[in-house]
Order: structure tokens, then C-alpha cells, then sequence
């Protein structure tokens, strides 16, 4: 009796969860997130990475060195152009001028006597009354002393020229920066400060920033670029926009005005120049920016999330809702990345259905139950 027990249990076990499975409710398709694929007007823009710097940006030398004596400005604030910025200790530079002077006042005693000896040994040789050997060593003693002269005066042109560098003038009207030497600091030699600050001048920004050789190509080919770019007039360059570190848009729009003649070999890229309107100033030089450039017209292009693509050995795919709500992986041929969206050359057409969400939960054949999603592109957002 015990014994049909034991065997009798395990039956009526396995029984029980054979009717509780059959029990089970089947479950329905996955219900998933699509986006519906729409075609916009979208002028096709590229972006680059780059710096800001000032129209000029000139650095304020110290062109001989010395004891810096005054510092004649407020560190950041505005200069204008002639105004003094530095005075260097003049004394030792003083000297120089004196001792120069000197040399001057030496070399002009020696001309006199030199043309005096000259002027009376002229008629004497002609009546040969002093020998040949002498007249010529008076000649050429005068012609030595006009030529120490010059020296002597050159030499103190060159004296004066370096004690006006003593003091130190703005070049330009503009900001000035932080000062690289203070007061009673050794100057002008290294390793002690040359560079003592720089001016810039912030009316105009200019943002550099570099193509690599095959976005230079791609933005319009090599003919329209050398046609807009470097040899067209400059309103019929293209226009720039310039975005900042915190992704606001600056309020002017600039010009392609400079493009670098070579692509650089180390780096392969070639550098480029954008000008743009500062009249508040607010842009300051070493500024992060973001430029964008717009390559092509305004066209009707096919745009879908980013998101929705799925990369494979630099192939892109999408899985595509059809009618009855079955997937289909589909091959698409993709275009530039806007940000977020993604231009779709060939492939899928306007109004198909692609799977916005869960691309690796599904597979080609799989029916779904379809969810119509928004997608907010930050694009609508600048």
C-alpha cells in the first residue's frame, strides 16, 4: 500500500502542472515604439569644431630687456591705440645714448682735422711740394674719418631707437589682457617675460577650425568650393553659423573668408577661417565653437532618428512596420547626420514605419503591435 503511494504521487504532481500550463494564457505581440518617416525642406549643413580669436591679436613685447618700472593700465580693460602700457628702467639705455654721443662728438673732431690736413696737402701736391705717399695718406685718413662719422651717427640712431623701447605703446585700440610681469620684475630676456600681455581687437571674431581632406571634398566639390570659397565675392561665400559651449547660437551670421592653401600632411586637414560680427564684444578669443557650414540648398530629404539605425561593417539597416504590422529588416543607404536625425538616401520611403525602439528585441518576420511615438529632435531646438 505504501509503496503505490509513493508511486502514485509523483503522478498526480506532474499531472497537475500539465493542467495548470494548458491553463496558461497565451501572450499577444510585443507592442512596440515606431516612427513614421516624413520628408522635410532641409538644407544641408555640416559642422565643425574650432577656436575664437580676436580680428587682431597683437602681442605686446618687451624688445630690451630691463627692470620693468610702471605698468600704465587697468589688466583687462580697454586701451586705446599709442596709449603707454609699460616703462622699462631707461638708465642703463641712457648711457648708451651718452656713450654714443660721445663717439659722435669724437669721430666729428676727427673729420675736422682729417679735412684739414687733406685741404692743405691738395695744393702742395699739385706743385709737388710733399711727396705723393703723403697727399694719398691724407686723403685716405678723411675719407676713414667721414666714414667713422657715419658710423658714430648710425651707432647712435641705433641707441635711441632702443631707449624708445623703453617705453611700450599699444599697437592697437582694443582689450588688453591679464600682464605676464609686474612691477620690478627682469624683462625682455629669457626665461623672464618677452610677451608682456596681448591687445585684441573684438569688434570682428574670427573662428578657426579644419576640414579633413575628404570633408572638404564631400562639402561641394572641389569646383564649387573654389568657386565660393576662395575666389568668389564674399557675400556669395557661404554663410556660418557659430554656436557656443552652452549650444546658444551666436546672434550674427559670418563668411568662409580665409581657406588654407594646403592640406597640412601630418594631420590632413586643412585649415579654415570664418568671420563673424562682435558689435557687443560679448565673444571673447580661446572660446569653444562649434561652426556650421550649409553645403547644399534647401531640399526635400527623408529624415529618420539616428536611433533607429542599426550599423554593421559600415552598413546601415532598419526594421520597417509594414501594413500588417510585420517586421522587415531592410539595407538603407544613409546620408549626413543632422545631430539626432539621419538623412536617408535610398531605401525607405516616405511614410513607412521603423521600429524607434527595442531594435534588439526583434527580428525580420516578427509581428508586432505597432506604437506610434513622437520623436523631439533637438534640431527643433536652435
Amino acid at each position: 500500500m505504501i509503496y503505490t503511494m509513493r508511486l502514485f504521487l509523483p503522478l498526480l504532481v506532474i499531472a497537475f502542472m500539465i493542467s495548470c500550463k494548458s491553463k496558461r494564457p497565451e501572450m499577444g505581440p510585443p507592442q512596440l515604439p515606431v516612427y513614421t518617416a516624413k520628408s522635410e525642406q532641409v538644407a544641408i549643413a555640416k559642422d565643425f569644431i574650432g577656436q575664437t580669436y580676436g580680428l587682431f591679436d597683437i602681442s605686446i613685447r618687451a624688445r630690451v630687456d630691463g627692470y620693468l618700472e610702471g605698468i600704465h593700465f587697468e589688466e583687462g580693460g580697454n586701451v586705446k591705440r599709442g596709449q603707454l602700457l609699460y616703462t622699462i628702467d631707461p638708465a642703463p639705455l641712457d648711457a648708451k645714448v651718452a656713450e654714443a654721443l660721445s663717439m659722435v662728438a669724437q669721430a666729428k673732431t676727427n673729420l675736422v682735422k682729417a679735412e684739414s690736413d687733406y685741404k692743405r696737402y691738395k695744393p702742395l701736391a699739385e706743385t709737388n711740394a710733399v711727396s705723393q705717399t703723403d697727399y694719398d695718406a691724407a686723403v685716405a685718413s678723411y675719407g676713414a674719418a667721414q666714414a667713422s662719422l657715419e658710423a658714430a651717427e648710425a651707432s647712435l640712431d641705433y641707441a635711441k631707437i632702443q631707449r624708445s623701447y623703453a617705453n611700450i605703446f599699444s599697437p592697437i585700440t582694443g582689450i588688453i589682457g591679464r600682464s605676464e610681469a609686474k612691477v620690478g620684475d627682469y624683462v625682455g630676456r629669457e626665461p623672464n617675460p618677452v610677451v608682456l600681455n596681448t591687445v585684441s581687437r573684438l569688434d570682428t571674431i574670427r573662428v578657426q577650425f579644419h576640414l579633413t581632406e575628404l570633408q572638404y571634398l564631400n562639402i561641394a566639390q572641389y569646383e564649387k568650393a573654389r568657386r565660393t570659397i576662395e575666389d568668389g565675392p564674399r557675400e556669395e561665400r557661404p554663410e556660418v553659423e557659430l554656436f557656443f559651449a552652452d549650444g546658444s547660437r551666436h546672434t550674427e551670421l559670418g563668411n568662409v573668408d580665409f581657406i588654407g592653401r594646403n592640406i597640412d600632411p601630418t594631420t590632413g586637414t586643412l585649415l579654415v577661417q570664418a568671420s563673424f560680427g562682435n558689435p557687443n564684444k560679448l565673444v571673447r578669443p580661446g572660446q569653444f565653437a562649434r561652426v556650421r557650414i550649409k553645403v547644399d540648398d534647401p531640399s526635400e530629404t527623408l529624415l529618420i532618428p539616428v536611433k533607429c539605425l542599426q550599423e554593421v561593417q559600415g552598413e546601415y539597416n532598419v526594421y520597417v512596420v509594414d501594413a500588417e504590422n510585420k517586421i522587415e529588416f531592410r539595407a538603407v543607404e544613409v546620408g549626413e547626420m543632422l545631430q539626432d536625425m539621419m538623412v536617408i538616401r535610398s531605401g525607405l520611403s516616405p511614410n513607412e514605419r521603423v521600429i524607434l525602439e527595442g531594435i534588439n528585441k526583434v527580428q525580420s518576420g516578427m509581428v508586432i503591435v505597432p506604437q506610434e511615438k513622437e520623436f523631439k529632435s533637438v534640431r527643433n531646438k536652435q
